[in-house]
């Protein structure tokens, strides 16, 4: 595999108290830290009720957030089709990629909250085959392809074109996907990336190895290609100095989030409430099921390493955020995965420890090197003098190294 970007996503999970408003332009700025850290992508997603999920219209909020950030590519992640009429959709599109200079991603799926379809009068099981005919005539579309009609149950076109295309000629798309096949088929019949999303359950997790096959074997049907570099894992992680810090920032709201939100709201089959904050963590962080990494760069490097070895590859590791730690320690945790997590992952500093490991290992060469121009200094008389007197005064400031790395307590990999 090539460079492994970085990415991430934004539900959002807030819990409820805070001023919405505030809370935007808190998520804007974020945006803006993550683009300055050099972070490759940020999703957000859409969402019409629970409370928690306060962004309805990812397309709106990506504008802005385009307005405050110059490199981040920006993504939909995801918009519900089933929600909307793809003309739209797709107009939608081509005006945020305008907008942003050419930085959207078009992130799709079927529609995530049941409440959200319950108070829209949808039927569930036609969410997923109306997403699936939706990406195609999108797809047309985006690619200023001749006028067309399309008749369907739930929308029509007539002579369809727009009158404007995306800045990108091949504007990048994806697919969410959880733990069925039916994700990563339809990623497969119409060449696009993946959003993995399931790979924050342990039954997504236990998923990854077999993911992979589906959308190749539907693009194979289909006469597509995909590419691993397109697939994207979403990972829980919370990371600071220490694995004990790291338990501290994160315990109390991982605590909130799974007992008010993800149990007490949603009530997803099989998540119970925790009793402890402690027992969060250690279920979540250090279980044999363990979803999230609540610890160091150093746990964060080896749990990448291992989801590429358990996957076969993958593109972009994607951070799910949350609201775990304070604003403050949240920002200190994605601060240090730029920092030491994405260098390591992608050999950055490998050349650095090579040249250093060189310098130690052909020290006697140097100090050859050295003697041999002493020697020079020395069979000249007046060079000889003045070297003599300059070694016997001694300075008033003698430079060093820096630091002794070697007490760093910034990359404590814990017990």
């Amino acid at each position: 595999m090539s460079r492994m970007n970085f990415g991430a996503f934004l539900a959002p999970h807030h819990p409820i108290g805070e001023n919405p408003t505030l809370q935007f332009r808190s998520d804007l700025d974020f945006v803006t830290h993550l683009d300055r850290l050099g972070y490759d992508e940020f999703w957000c997603g859409e969402h019409h009720s629970t409370g928690w999920e306060m962004i309805a219209s990812p397309e709106m909020f990506l504008a802005a957030a385009g307005e405050h950030t110059g490199r981040i590519k920006l993504g939909t992640g995801v918009v519900s089709l089933p929600y909307h009429h793809p003309f739209l959709v797709a107009q939608n599109m081509v005006q945020l990629d305008h907008m942003t200079n050419g930085r959207a991603i078009f992130g799709s799926g079927p529609g995530a909250l049941a409440s959200d379809q319950y108070t829209m009068g949808m039927d569930p099981m036609t969410l997923r085959d109306r997403q699936d005919e939706a990406i195609g005539v999108i797809r047309k579309l985006l690619r200023g392809e001749e006028r067309f009609d399309h008749d369907s149950d739930w929308f029509t076109l007539r002579e369809a074109k727009l009158h404007l295309l995306p800045v990108q000629e091949d504007l990048p798309f994806a697919v969410a996907s959880m733990i069925s096949p039916s994700g990563m088929t339809l990623a497969g019949k119409h060449g696009t990336g993946v959003l993995s999303i399931g790979s924050m359950s342990e039954a997504g997790l236990q998923a990854l190895p077999t993911q992979w096959s589906f959308a190749e074997d539907a693009a194979r049907e289909h006469h597509n290609i995909v590419d691993r570099k397109d697939w994207r894992i979403v990972m829980f992680w919370h990371i600071a100095e220490t694995r004990e810090q790291a338990r501290q920032e994160a315990k109390d709201g991982l605590f909130r989030w799974r007992n008010e939100y993800t149990a007490g709201t949603l009530m997803q089959v099989g998540v119970e409430p925790f009793d402890t904050p402690d027992q969060g963590v250690d279920e979540m962080a250090f279980s044999d099921g363990a979803t999230a990494v609540i610890g160091t760069p150093d746990d964060l490097v080896a749990k990448i390493r291992e989801l590429v070895t358990l996957t076969g590859g993958f593109g972009t590791a994607i951070g799910f955020v949350h609201d775990w730690a304070n604003r403050e320690n949240t920002n200190r945790s994605w601060d240090l995965v730029a920092r030491y997590v994405m260098p390591e992952v992608n050999g950055m500093l490998d050349a650095y420890r090579e040249s250093r490991k060189f310098v130690v290992e052909n020290r006697d060469s140097f100090n050859q090197a050295r003697a041999a121009i002493m020697d020079k200094i020395m069979s000249n008389e007046k060079a000889a003098a003045a070297f003599q007197q300059g070694s016997s005064v001694k300075p008033a400031f003698a430079p060093h190294a820096g630091p002794d790395l070697s007490q760093d307590k910034d990359r404590d990999v814990g017990d």
